[in-house]
This record gives structure tokens, C-alpha cells and sequence, in this order.
């Protein structure tokens, strides 16, 4: 494999690896003009048409947005694309594994309000993200935005040449990450906007469960049919057991939207606004992260008791165009 260059651009030096994904390694890298510290995506050249560049194409059209990350430079540099991005805080998975696999009630109905607007915001402009999951949001350094990331596998849902909306189809493969994708997804049926609200649905759930019960604690790599039996198999009210409402409203809401129908982001806001306000404490938008205390401050921290799957009862699932 190709070594990737130390300078691109010649302004900006790479230092250590952040992340990497299935097409682009992520780099912590410094613009020595101004000391700046920023992001950098790699991709090795091939023959194959470079995901880099059709990431940097959605983001510029989708430049200016709340959550959405800024260019900063895109090109190629010898044998690898790259592109230059402002440089962002965490993950929400590193987060919730920090947080011992559980986020307080405001803070997940604060993401998830977050989160919704960012989907909006990409929907508005023609396209649906590929991969909606805990590791694709980011917050920033100080703790007050979720951005989205990673558009290497957006697409458009919207032909702009016809102004309407993309066909149905069947016999679609499945896109993104098996945990998080719809149950559509999983049948091949043509990804819309729904999907990604389906997912975000999953996401919360999540967050606020600890797991889901298509997951296991061995990290076991699972099935795509298992996963997708499970996901079928497993009730809304099993799997809202426990937490309000209005995520088991939320999911059955994102299930029941035919493919090219328009969400009604609003009523979806609403549902997560009304959490806000029910609690006694007062309502805040701010996101609180519960950093557990270090063991040399607290020696009787123990560690967190994985979350036992719940009892799943069949659930029959009939797809709609």
C-alpha cells in the first residue's frame, strides 16, 4: 500500500491518525502558515471514482449549514485525494463509551433535536446521508454542536434536472452500517429520507438503552440477516420499554412514511421539545456529558453492567411505496 505524503498542499503536515472508514484514513494535521490544527481525509488513488471527491462535492453544496463540517482545501497529492476539513471535538460513540454506555434523558432529547435539524437541513438540499449512526456525529470542541459526518456514501433523493423525486426500486444493496439502517435498507428497497429518520430513531433508542437487542455484548460481528430478523421480530413497545414515549413515537412515525413522502420535521421537533420542558428541572439545550469520576478520585467506580436485551415479541412488518 502506498505511503501517504507528510505535507499536502504544501501548508498542511500531517501528524497522527485520528480514524479511519472503509475508504479514507483521518489525520490530525497542522497548517504550518498559521499553526492552524485541522482534519485531513486520505484516499488512495485507484480506478475506481474517489468517494473523497463526491464527499467534497455534497459539502460544498451543503456549505454554511449548522453541524455541517467546512472545507477547507480538496485535491490530490501524489498517489492519495485529500481533503481538508476544520478539526472536531469527539464522536458520540467515543462519548457514550466514556459515559459507560448511557446518556442522560436531556442530553439524548438534545441530540436527538440536534441531530434532526442537521437531517432537515440535508434533506432541504436534495440529498439523504448514507450512514446515519453514533459514529458519523461529532460534537465540536466546546461542547455545544453535533455535526454530521462522513457524506462518502450520500446521495441524491431528489433530481433536480426533473424537480421530483427519485423512483422506487427494489433489489437495492444494503448501504451503511447493519445496527443502524432501516428495516427497508435491509430489504433492498431504495433509501429515502425516512430511512435516515429510522435510523436516527435507532440512535436515541440506543443511547438511552445502553444496546439494542440486535446487538450483542461480545462484540461478536453479527449477521446482516440476523440483525434484520431481530430488528423485525422485536416489538417498538419492547423495544421503547422503559423510556418515554415519544422514541417509540418517533420510530413508529419514521416507519409509516411512504418512500418519496415529505417528513413532518416539525411535529418530530415537537415531540422532543415537549420531553424538554416535562421534566422539574428547568429547560436547557445544552449538552451534558457525564464523565465518570477517575479511579484515583473515586477507587469504588465500578464498571458499567452490560444491558440485558429485552423480551421480543413478533412484530409484522409489511413495506409500502
Amino acid at each position: 500500500m502506498s505511503k501517504a505524503p507528510l505535507r499536502i498542499d504544501g501548508r498542511f503536515r500531517l501528524e497522527n491518525i485520528l480514524g479511519s472508514g472503509s475508504y479514507a484514513v483521518v489525520y490530525r494535521a497542522q497548517n504550518f502558515l498559521n499553526d492552524d490544527i485541522i482534519a485531513i481525509k486520505l484516499e488512495l488513488v485507484t480506478n475506481n471514482p474517489p468517494s473523497l471527491e463526491h464527499e467534497h462535492r455534497i459539502l460544498k453544496q451543503l456549505e454554511g449549514g449548522v453541524g455541517i463540517p467546512r472545507v477547507l482545501w480538496f485535491g490530490r497529492e501524489s498517489t492519495h485525494y485529500a481533503l481538508a476539513l476544520d478539526l472536531l471535538g469527539r464522536s458520540l460513540h467515543d462519548l457514550f463509551l466514556t459515559c459507560n454506555r448511557k446518556f442522560r434523558l436531556q442530553t439524548v432529547v438534545n441530540l436527538g433535536d440536534q441531530l434532526l435539524s442537521r437531517l432537515e437541513y440535508i434533506h432541504s438540499h436534495g440529498y439523504i446521508h448514507g450512514d446515519v449512526k453514533p459514529q458519523n456525529a461529532m460534537i465540536d470542541i466546546s461542547e455545544k454542536t453535533v455535526y454530521i459526518i462522513d457524506f462518502g456514501i450520500a446521495k441524491r433523493y431528489w433530481n433536480s434536472s426533473t424537480a421530483s423525486h427519485i423512483p422506487f426500486r427494489r433489489g437495492r444493496r444494503l448501504t451503511g452500517t447493519p445496527a443502524f439502517a432501516s428495516i427497508n435498507n435491509h430489504l433492498g428497497l431504495e433509501p429515502g429520507r425516512r430511512d435516515n429518520l429510522e435510523s436516527l430513531a435507532y440512535m436515541l433508542i440506543y443511547f438511552l438503552h445502553g444496546s439494542l437487542p440486535w446487538l450483542n455484548s461480545d462484540h461478536e460481528k453479527l449477521s446482516d440477516s440476523f440483525i434484520l430478523e431481530r430488528k423485525v421480530d422485536t416489538a417498538i413497545a419492547d423495544l421503547c420499554e422503559g423510556i418515554p414515549p415519544a422514541f417509540a413515537n418517533i420510530l413508529v412515525y419514521s416507519r409509516s412514511l411512504s418512500f418519496s413522502e415529505d417528513p413532518d420535521y416539525d411535529y418530530l421537533h415537537s415531540l422532543l421539545h415537549d420531553l424538554r420542558t416535562a421534566g422539574p428541572a428547568p429547560a436547557t439545550h445544552s449538552l451534558d456529558f457525564d464523565y465518570p469520576i477517575p479511579p484515583s478520585q473515586n477507587p469504588e467506580l465500578s464498571e458499567s453492567v452490560p444491558t440485558c436485551l429485552p423480551k421480543a415479541t413478533p412484530l409484522r412488518r409489511s413495506t409500502h411505496v
